[in-house]
């Protein structure tokens, strides 16, 4: 396998996922090369079982998070293949890019941008998601990011958002959206996302932030004719469903450390919508019953609806018993010619006990502000 060693380069800044208690510090990269992450003296190489991966566009290094919370920096390293032969392979020298970065503040207000149903438009969104400038702590992308996984080409997206965003400076967490599963690279998405082991769901912990990614899949059942038959959904949420419990079980979430949780789902499945997406009532309704009773988060936040509104207890979306109040918070604007003209986002801030909730445009006006009590146990 030789090379073009013009043509390998990473295409974005590196995004820096939280899953669990590690980060996943992924890069789209044009061409052949040898990839690893350096922090301090420590060397995290994206392998297959001890073979340093190169035939990929996506490079994934997992690292433990507490490690780069106190290093403050990490570099990413690559070797242009000229030729890998099987004995005595050729590369070029190690090429290093470092970047500062700061974890979700301990003390203080943590400031929180959320996107998602971006539908592959990148000017309004980014300009939206920079809202808080440097000052941010988390980005959140919410599922629909993409408008569909037809082009391999469509996953850039999701880290030209978190480049333009973060830096690679700052932690990130991504959640699937139902479009993400339309088209012929769908299956291929989590190769190009962070999961654990494979999995769309997982929890994480950020400071004093601890957190559940859930994925509710498609919208309408698996027979509906929009899927020609290429989805399973039912049976993925049935084990998912295991998963909740399980985590529910273990109770990680009650760390005395801990002073916020929070659920991060698409599609805010506390609603019940009309037909046909009326999908998995009894299932969705166990899993509202699993967080009212065990979990107890503090906020769910969600986009899918192309709304930004609150639900507090016994609100508009409070069909199933909500835990929490259920932030939805992603607007595309349309003009009269059913052009893009702006897109609004959710700015979240953390503190003192109280959840702070804005909607901002991308001219970053606060179009609107509501406080949250916290109501975790």
């Amino acid at each position: 396998m030789s090379n073009d060693n013009k043509a390998c380069t990473l295409l974005t800044a590196p995004a820096v996922f939280a899953v669990e208690n590690t980060y996943q510090i992924m890069a789209p990269v044009s061409g052949e090369m040898l990839f690893w992450v350096e922090i301090g003296d420590e060397k995290y190489y994206d392998h297959s079982n001890g073979i340093i991966r190169s035939d990929t566009d996506m490079h994934r290094v997992s690292v433990p998070m507490d490690l780069l919370d106190r290093a403050g920096e990490y570099s990413v390293c690559i070797k242009r293949i000229i030729d890998r032969k099987p004995y005595f392979p050729e590369t070029e020298e190690a090429e290093r890019f470092t970047y500062k970065f700061r974890p979700v503040r301990s003390d203080g207000p943590v400031n929180i941008y959320h996107l998602a149903d971006t539908h592959g438009e990148f000017a309004h969104s980014s300009q939206t998601g920079t809202f808080f400038g440097d000052d941010i702590d988390l980005l959140i992308l919410n599922g629909d990011i993409l408008d569909d996984s037809g082009e391999i080409e469509n996953f850039e997206l999701t880290f030209r958002l978190c480049e333009t965003i973060t830096h690679g400076e700052r932690p990130c967490v991504f959640s699937r959206g139902n479009h993400d599963l339309r088209g012929f690279y769908a299956e291929k998405l989590a190769d190009y996302t962070p999961t654990q082991n494979g999995k769309s769901y997982y929890t994480f912990r950020l400071g004093k932030i601890w957190g559940i990614v859930l994925d509710c899949g498609e919208d309408k059942s698996d027979s509906h004719g929009e899927y020609g038959g290429a989805v399973c959904c039912s049976q993925f949420r049935r084990e998912e469903t295991q998963f909740l419990k399980a985590v529910a079980e273990k109770g990680d979430y009650l760390d005395s450390a801990i002073e916020y949780r929070l659920v991060v789902v698409h599609n805010p499945f506390t609603y019940t919508n009309e037909p046909p997406f009326d999908i998995e009532q009894d299932l969705f309704a166990e899993w509202t019953e699993i967080l009212r009773e065990k979990i107890k988060p503090d906020c769910i936040i969600s986009g899918h609806l192309h709304d930004t509104l609150v639900s507090e207890i016994g609100g508009k979306l409070d069909s199933k018993g909500q835990p929490c109040p259920v932030t939805v918070g992603s607007k595309p604007v349309y003009d009269e010619g059913g052009n893009l003209s702006d897109f609004i986002g959710c700015a979240i801030t953390l503190d003192g006990g109280k959840i702070s909730v804005s909607f901002t445009d991308s001219k970053h006006n606060v179009l609107s502000t509501q406080v949250l009590n916290k109501q975790g146990g």
